[in-house]
This record gives C-alpha cells, sequence and structure tokens, in this order.
C-alpha cells in the first residue's frame, strides 16, 4: 500500500525533476559547443544541483526506511548501486562548486569522477526505474507512473526551456568590430593592417577591449603570480616604451599615420587591429594599448609565419559571461564559469604553437620592404635565423636544443592554474612550475623610467641575466656555464720598460641564441672598456672610457649598426623608413669569437700619471726604479640599451636622459715587469 505515495509523494517527484535536469544540462555542458545558453547551463546545473543535494539525500533516507525491512532482492541492489553512484556525482559536484566559487581551478581528478559519475547513473537510475515499473504494474496504476513520468519530463524541458530563454533575455555586451569610419587603406581593403604583416581571423577590426583587460587575469585569483611577472616585462611596455613613443611620433611627423601600423603588430597590437592607427586618431591609441602585448593578444594567435614584421593570425577569443563587466557580481560570475567550465578557455589560450620558436619569430624577426622605404628589402634584427643556424638548435632533437622559450621563460615553482605540462619532452602535469612571464632579456632601464609595478626587481633581474648569473635547472646540462659573452685577456708574460706591450682580448658569444648584441642595433650598443694600472693605481693606458657627456671616445672596440639612407647620411633616429642599408655591423653570432688588440709602451721614466696619447706612449714611470713592479690590465665588456646621442637626438640634449650602461663581463692580467731594456 506504500508504492502508490511513493510514486505521487513531491518529493519523489521534485528528486527526479532535478535529476532529468541535473542530466540533461550535464551531457550538454560535455556534449555541445560553448555558448552563451551552456554558460547559463553552467549557472542553473550548479544551482539546482547545491539545492537538489538536500532534497536527494533526505529522499534517498525516506526511501530507505520504506524499504530496507522488505526481503533485499535485485531491485534493492539496482537502488544501493544507484543511491551509490548519485552520491559519489553530488559529492563531487559539490566539491567542484566550492573549487570554482574559491579556488583558482577546479581538480582534474574531481572532474573526471563527476562526470563518470554523472554518466554511470544514467544508466543505474533507468536500470533500477525500469525494474520497478515493469514489476509494479498491479500495484501501481499506469496512468499514475504515466502522469508521473509525464510530470518529470515536461518540468524539464520547461527547465531548459528557461535556460535557452535567459541568453535571449539578458543582453550580453556587445562588441565594436569594425574600422573608424574614415579608416584608410592605403594598401587596399586586403590588407587593412599593412605594412604590419599581422592580421585578424576575420581581416577586420577587433574591439580593443576585447584585446585588452590583463589584469582580470590576475585579478580573478587564478594567474595572480604570472601577471606580476608580467607587469614589469618588455611585452606589457612596448607601446608605452619611450623611445618607441618617441620614435613612433616623427613616424608619424616623416611619413604619416599609415605607416605607424609597421611597428605597431609587435609593439602596440591592442591600437592596431581595433583600428586605431589611424589619421584623426589622437595619440595613434586606445583603449589598452597601455598594456603593450596583452595577456590576450599572445595567446590569441593561432598561427604566425618566421617572415617576421609580426607576420601572425589573431583571433577574438569567445568571452565568458560577465568578462567586461565592471560589475563585481559579473566579475565574479566570469570567474566561476571560467573556472567551472574551464575547456573552451584552456583551448584558445594555450596552443602547442606556443612552446615553439617560430612562435616567437613572428615579431622576433624584422626587414624592411618598399611598403616602408620605397627602395626595397632590407634585413633588420633577426634572431631566429640566427638561432636556427646556431649550435643551440638541432632539428627534431628537443633534448639538445635550447629553445627561445627555455631561456627567456624559464620554469619556475608555481602554484598557478597553469602549473604543469605534459607538452614538453621533460615535464608533466603535476611537476608545480610554469614559465616565468617576466621574459628576461636586455632591457634595465625602462621599467624603472615607467614605474611599473615590480620595475626594480625586474631590473635588477635583467642585469643579472646579461652577466649570465640567473641559471636554468631545465637546461644546464645543454647550456652554457658563465658569463653570456666571455673575455679572454692575451698578454706577454714580462715587458720591460720602455717596450712595447701588445695584449689580445678575446671575445665569445658563450650563451646567447642569437648574435651579440641583437635587436634594434643602431640603437643599442655594447663596448670594451680596457684599463692598464701600475701597481699604484695610476693609469698607463686606457681606452673605450665615455667622455663627461657619455659619448663614446674614438677608437673604441664596439658592436653596434650604422645604418644609412638613400643618400648615404646615417639612421640615427631609429628612423627606418628611410634605411636602405648599413655601412658597418658587428656582432657576435652565437658561440663564435671576435678579437681586439692593443698595444700601448710600458714607462721607463718617473712622472706624473696622464693617459695614453694618439701613439699609445705615456710619461708615467716607476717611482723606484727596479723595484719588483707589475702592470695590472683590466677589460670590461658593457651593455647600454640606447647611446647618448641617440636618446638626444630623439629627446633633445636638454632632456639629459642616459641609460644605464652594465659591466656583464670582465677578465684581467697582471704583467710583470721585468729589467729596463738596454
Amino acid at each position: 500500500m506504500k508504492t502508490v505515495p511513493e510514486w505521487l509523494a513531491p518529493l519523489t517527484l521534485v528528486c527526479m525533476i532535478g535529476l532529468g535536469f541535473e542530466t540533461v544540462t550535464g551531457l550538454l555542458l560535455w556534449l555541445a559547443p560553448f555558448s552563451a545558453f551552456n554558460q547559463y547551463g553552467v549557472l542553473l546545473h550548479t544551482l539546482i544541483g547545491v539545492l537538489w543535494a538536500g532534497a536527494f539525500l533526505w529522499y534517498a533516507i525516506r526511501h530507505w526506511w520504506l524499504r530496507y525491512a522488505t526481503n533485499f532482492n535485485h531491485v534493492q541492489l539496482l537502488g544501493y548501486l544507484s543511491f551509490a553512484v548519485i552520491l559519489a556525482c553530488v559529492v563531487t559536484g559539490l566539491v567542484l562548486t566550492v573549487q570554482a566559487a574559491f579556488g583558482t581551478r577546479i581538480s582534474y581528478a574531481w572532474s573526471s569522477v563527476h562526470l563518470y559519475t554523472g554518466l554511470a547513473l544514467i544508466f543505474a537510475t533507468i536500470t533500477h526505474l525500469a525494474v520497478i515499473w515493469n514489476r509494479q504494474t498491479q500495484a501501481a496504476p499506469a496512468r499514475v507512473k504515466r502522469r508521473f513520468l509525464g510530470a518529470v519530463l515536461a518540468a524539464t524541458v520547461v527547465l531548459v526551456g528557461f535556460q535557452a530563454i535567459v541568453p535571449i533575455a539578458v543582453p550580453e555586451t556587445v562588441l565594436r568590430n569594425e574600422f573608424p569610419a574614415d579608416y584608410s587603406f592605403p594598401f587596399g581593403s586586403d590588407n587593412p593592417f599593412s605594412p604590419s604583416l599581422g592580421h585578424t581571423e576575420t581581416n577586420g577590426a577587433y574591439a580593443a577591449i576585447s584585446l585588452a583587460r590583463s589584469q582580470n587575469c590576475g585579478s580573478s585569483g587564478c594567474h595572480e603570480q604570472i601577471l606580476d611577472e608580467w607587469q614589469a616585462s618588455a611585452h606589457r611596455y612596448s607601446a608605452a616604451d619611450l623611445a618607441f613613443q618617441a620614435v613612433e611620433k616623427l613616424m608619424l611627423e616623416d611619413v604619416g599615420a599609415e605607416a605607424t601600423r609597421y611597428c605597431a603588430g609587435s609593439h602596440d597590437p591592442v591600437a592596431l587591429f581595433s583600428g586605431s592607427k589611424n589619421v584623426n586618431v589622437d595619440g595613434l591609441t586606445s583603449v589598452g594599448s597601455e598594456e603593450g602585448v596583452s595577456c590576450v593578444v599572445c595567446h590569441a594567435i593561432t598561427q604566425t609565419d618566421v617572415r617576421g614584421n609580426a607576420d601572425y593570425t589573431i583571433t577574438q577569443p569567445a568571452r565568458y559571461l560577465g568578462e567586461f563587466s565592471d560589475d563585481p557580481v559579473g566579475k565574479w560570475v566570469s570567474d566561476f564559469l571560467i573556472r567551472a567550465y574551464p575547456r573552451q578557455h584552456q583551448q584558445e589560450f594555450s596552443r602547442p604553437l606556443y612552446k615553439t620558436a617560430e612562435y616567437c619569430a613572428a615579431c622576433h624577426k624584422q626587414f624592411i620592404d618598399e611598403q616602408v622605404n620605397q627602395i626595397g628589402w632590407v634585413q633588420l634584427q633577426n634572431q631566429y635565423d640566427n638561432w636556427l643556424e646556431s649550435r643551440w638548435h638541432h632539428e627534431d632533437d628537443p633534448a639538445r636544443t635550447v629553445t627561445c622559450r627555455e631561456c627567456h621563460m624559464p620554469l619556475i615553482e608555481s602554484a598557478d592554474p597553469a602549473a604543469g605540462d605534459t607538452g614538453d619532452y621533460n615535464r608533466d602535469i603535476a611537476d608545480g612550475k610554469h614559465r616565468s612571464h617576466r621574459f628576461l632579456a636586455a632591457n634595465q632601464v625602462m621599467p624603472l623610467l615607467l614605474g611599473l609595478p615590480g620595475a626594480q626587481q625586474q631590473v635588477e633581474l635583467t642585469e643579472r641575466w646579461l652577466r649570465g648569473e640567473i641559471e636554468v635547472p631545465e637546461i644546464e646540462h645543454k647550456w652554457s656555464r658563465g658569463p653570456v659573452i666571455a673575455l679572454d685577456l692575451e698578454a706577454p708574460a714580462a715587458v720591460s720598460p720602455g717596450e712595447q706591450v701588445n695584449l689580445k682580448l678575446v671575445i665569445t658569444n658563450n650563451k646567447t641564441g642569437h648574435g651579440f648584441p641583437t635587436g634594434p642595433m643602431d640603437i643599442i650598443r655594447s663596448w670594451v672598456e680596457l684599463t692598464v694600472r701600475d701597481e699604484d693605481g695610476r693609469v698607463i693606458y686606457e681606452t673605450g672610457k665615455r667622455d663627461a657627456d657619455g659619448r663614446m671616445t674614438e677608437g673604441t672596440v664596439i658592436f653596434k649598426a650604422e645604418g644609412i639612407d638613400r643618400y648615404g647620411k646615417d639612421i640615427d633616429r631609429h628612423n627606418l623608413w628611410d634605411m636602405v642599408g648599413a655601412r658597418f655591423k658587428r656582432t657576435l653570432f652565437p658561440g663564435m669569437e671576435d678579437s681586439a688588440t692593443y698595444s700601448f709602451f710600458c714607462p721607463q721614466m718617473t712622472g706624473t700619471a696622464a693617459v695614453a696619447d694618439a701613439d699609445h706612449r705615456t710619461d708615467l714611470a716607476f717611482a723606484a726604479p727596479g723595484q719588483a713592479r707589475r702592470l695590472h690590465v683590466t677589460a670590461e665588456l658593457l651593455y647600454q640599451k640606447a647611446d647618448a646621442e641617440f636618446m638626444d637626438r630623439l629627446f633633445g640634449a636638454e632632456a639629459r636622459l642616459r641609460t644605464p650602461a652594465t659591466v656583464i663581463s670582465s677578465a684581467t692580467v697582471e704583467i710583470p715587469i721585468g729589467a729596463p731594456m738596454l
């Protein structure tokens, strides 16, 4: 007599409706593509699941109480199995809800158990109900069961229908993916971003906001560590860089707004792809362009070409509900959805492409062609091909190859959701590391000038990086040890007063995966300062010293390039649009060496300290002739991001802007002085 009330009990109906809705939405989340409909499904699935969990527990206890005293049979066994599976599904669902609401990501293990128990409960529950349906035909009239089933199906359809209506009733943020009305197409509508080679998947404009808001990646509590690293990186300030800003202004004045698109693919992609590198746009900028190469820009690239000049394809990611909301509730909903329903987020922002050197090559390789200089093709900086032909690259042998990211994005300890990776030959999903997003390289000035968060630490790490003091355990078995650029002084075993002293300095590119120095070689410089002193510290000979204004003196051994325009004049303001070639370039290919020779005369008369003249002679001598003395020789290799001449030409001499010089390696030798020459 208890059977009919059980079929008609409101609690039974509520539990079955909840089970039906959770089953349908669960299957849709698993099988259907990412959409606003499915995102609302996540929210409703979670909300109803949490509420339903209590009802189900009460129903299970009540149902067991009504049935436990009867003879144990296969129906009860199916019931117990169904209960166990549903309970496991409920518990894992509650755990995932807590993780999504208050953690940084959901657990893959808990998620897998939730999915598989969800699939199992469909089979177990249907089997259990089917047996009861057939067995209790006489105890419960068919009309009761049909009415019960109809009510469950109708309520489930209504709930799913409500889920489908919500996205229509609640408007989403509409992105204005369109060029400004006055946008110009000097190279045709098929090449809207030329002379940059970068392009969008649609070949149309993207709303600036869709490529920006990098802070959201950290404020959600998920990628805080990575965001902190990026904050002072060169990617972060690529558009705000004072030199870039000055050169862009100069380019605007010389050749027009459209020409500035050439640099923007690498330096200012948010402004480029939103159509802001255009006439009548104040500052050639847009919302979010201060982020430089933002999180989304890097992680929305789907294809690259090793031609360089920012030759990549970027897509506009499908975004989660509330991602563009300034309301705390909307932001919380967005964060919850990304963690609870991460499949789309992972697919769009984590691709095998990002592990390749070819990915970096899209921007870290540059040339000028007729679109820019009106003359023809000229190769500029080219880190990729340098690396490709170097000792660090071994095709199809990752165990011997040292890639861009292994150097510039070394593995660090991490609790970030991005920790762990199965795509590398030497990593696994539980290694507790992520790749540093500081992108340490060679700019030891701009983070401080811009006052970026963490600037001091970034600069200190950059200087250590330049000296080769940062070890990378991941590649220590295949990378070189010691300084980035090694110096070795070769000197005579002894000299006599009055004798000409000949020195040889060997300079070896020990660690870099590309030429040294690299980058905009008309701006960057590295040089050797060599000083010879006696035992009292008096200077016998020196070369390579800068003057009081920070300018190089004649005869300095220097690594840089000097570009020229069509009239043979210097490219002295980074005005690459005028460049047709170079008249001087000195760099060190990976693993190769260069040398410099120096000559001076060992002193033979007492005198006062004086710098060597043009003939490398000096009037210095020793206070006590005949006493055992030595010459102390020191060679230092210095690096400067921008030379004094460039800074004065770009910002004006009155600004007195100077970039620091970092000593990246040194070598010393002592030369005994023997008997005077006869």
